[in-house]
Formats: structure tokens, sequence, C-alpha cells
């Protein structure tokens, strides 16, 4: 499944916000999920980030580790032509 998360930082977006964000996509890509792109934004979202996951639960796991440190909203994505 792929998935699109619409991310805003609670927090300013310091060293240490980054790099924790950073080790969580090392684990998640050591498991199940694979990233397909991440884009810093301008305007309502800090960065989009495109990804495919087994399921919605592995997705909605990756989403709860992060949700002290940000606000997602998170999109299923299906392809036009399906």
């Amino acid at each position: 499944m792929l998935f699109i998360a619409m991310v805003k930082f609670k927090k300013s977006l310091g060293k240490e916000v980054v790099a924790q964000n950073l080790r969580d996509i090392g684990t998640d890509t050591k498991g199940e999920i694979k990233v397909q792109g991440i884009w810093w934004t301008l305007g309502r979202y800090d960065t989009i980030v495109m990804f495919e996951a087994p399921d919605e639960k592995e997705a909605m796991r990756m989403v709860l580790i992060r949700a002290d440190r940000m606000d997602i909203e998170m999109l299923v994505a299906v392809p036009a032509d399906a």
C-alpha cells in the first residue's frame, strides 16, 4: 500500500528533532516500510513523505512513534489507473 504523510512539526526544527526523525526513518526502513521520497515544503506542512507499507496498521505504527514531535495527516494513495 502507498501512503502520503503530510507533516507539521510541533517544535522548532532543531538538530535534535531532525536527528531523532532520521533515527526513526532508519528504523522504519529496516522493517517493512519503504520510503519513496521526503520533500520539505512551504505552506501549511513542513514536509511530505511518500512511503509503502504492507497495511494500515504498519503505517499507523510509524505515525504513532512520532506523535510527540509532529502532527501527521496521512492519506492512502491509489493509482489513478487502478
